[in-house]
């Protein structure tokens, strides 16, 4: 196989900058962005739910990317899409007035073609993710490989606290700055639309020609065999021993975290007199968006230490323990209200914190459940059963808070911490499986 000579420094960082991006834009920021535009919360978290489709189904489409055109050329139209999409979003994106916002009863029909965009560009970015990981393989050298797949973690994190934190303070400050809401939002969406092109036009001239880079029926690769092939990794999958323990753990392992982390910006954002802790935008970019993900980056870290010490099965209580336990610190917030951003920052770094930690055991558990014929092809149907476990839960998140109030609500979140217990306890695995040797 003849491997690309361009030095990969030139284009892996900004790749997985540019496939982090428009995840966190998609799936977080427009949470917080719709939560301000004053759309109620049951409205809001289902269809920003929604926008996880894609992830769940890519497996579906993903021999397409193979049998169409170049993985290189998938990567830079689907950058081109996105950036288009992000231009338009900016420039059409609804303006309510203030009393509208104020109210928390904005219409969805107003923001249809924003959710339009929205899901052309989580299309987009789903199909991205499949090129953009193929082209990697073929870029590089399998001992390159290796080295920078750090690298490629590291640039996808940084994207996460680009997305998650500098857009949502940008966002905070021209909401402060302006006194305009939409206007602020736009504003930042054309910032976002501005450097997701500069990246893309930079891809454009400086990713790599490598010449295993082909169709997959210019390789010779037949069709009808292929499709074949896609269809015996799902009938194979499902014939897997202790398929169904394995569906309900991967649906249900992360059901406390998944509502907790839908409403976790709204219930940061929302006014103590609706109960909930009344922080300005910029101030959740720093808290959530920096501070969260830096807790949730170092709880994986050591998450991975931990699990390559003990091995799967010894890990599987101690992070499941990890992953409920800290929902507390929100029952906490929502209870008394605190008003110190350090009491704030702390609590949430706390459950990020453990949630990184905990997710360790769910990501080794897809890996361990995926071995056999067809370990890349399941692990793909493993991870769209993990975006489903995300989305289910999301799309009514909104809706129970709104029956509930925050309080309860967290203490709904704790209930469901229980589910996570019994999927835990029902797990069968080797002992000696992810210990390191």
């Amino acid at each position: 196989m003849k491997i690309s000579k361009t030095n990969p420094w030139w284009w892996i960082p900004t790749l997985y900058f540019a496939e982090g991006l428009p995840y966190f834009i998609v799936n977080n920021i427009s949470v917080i962005m719709f939560n301000n535009m004053g759309m109620s919360k049951g409205d809001m978290a289902m269809y920003t739910s929604l926008l996880y489709l894609p992830w769940v189904i890519k497996p579906l489409w993903s021999p397409f990317v193979d049998l169409i055109r170049t993985k290189r050329w998938w990567v830079v139209t689907m950058q081109v899409l996105m950036s288009v999409a992000f231009a338009l979003v900016a420039f059409t994106l609804p303006h309510p007035s203030g009393e509208v916002i104020a109210s928390g009863t904005v219409p969805v029909s107003l923001f249809t073609l924003t959710l339009v965009l929205f899901w052309i560009t989580a299309f987009a970015s789903a199909t991205h993710d499949i090129a953009a990981d193929g082209f990697y393989m073929l870029a590089l050298h399998p001992s390159d490989q290796s080295l920078f797949v750090g690298i490629r973690s590291t640039f996808y994190r940084l994207s996460s606290i680009f997305g998650q934190g500098v857009l949502v303070v940008i966002a905070g400050l021209l909401e402060t700055r302006i006194g305009d809401i939409p206007r602020a939002w736009s504003l930042t969406l054309l910032v976002c639309a501005v450097l997701f092109s500069a990246t893309t036009l930079w891809h454009i001239f400086r990713l790599p020609h490598p010449a295993s880079d082909v169709r997959r029926s210019d390789a010779g690769g037949d069709a009808v065999y292929i499709f074949k092939e896609f269809g015996r990794t799902f009938v194979t999958f499902f014939r897997k021993k202790g398929v169904l323990v394995a569906l309900l753990f991967m649906l249900l392992y992360r059901l406390p975290e998944a509502f907790l982390v839908k409403m976790m910006n709204p219930f940061l954002l929302d006014g103590r007199e609706l109960g909930g802790l009344g922080l300005s935008t910029e101030a959740v970019g720093l808290v959530y968006g920096t501070v969260g993900v830096a807790a949730l980056t170092i709880g994986g870290i050591l998450g991975g230490i931990a699990a390559s010490k003990w091995g799967l099965r010894k890990s599987l209580w101690p992070m499941a323990l990890a992953l409920t336990l800290p929902c507390l610190s929100f029952v906490f917030l929502a209870m008394f209200q605190p008003s110190d951003v350090w009491v704030i920052s702390s609590c949430v770094a706390l459950d990020q914190f453990g949630y990184g930690f905990g997710f360790t055991a769910y990501m080794l558990y897809l890996i361990y459940f995926s071995d056999g014929e067809f370990k890349t092809a399941h692990y793909s149907l493993c991870t769209a059963f993990m975006a489903l476990s995300m989305m289910i839960p999301g799309m009514v998140a909104g809706y129970v808070q709104e029956m509930l109030g925050y309080t309860d609500f967290f203490i709904f979140v704790m209930v469901c911490c229980l589910v996570t217990v019994l999927v835990t306890l029902l797990l069968k695995v080797d002992p000696e499986y992810g210990k390191k040797k």
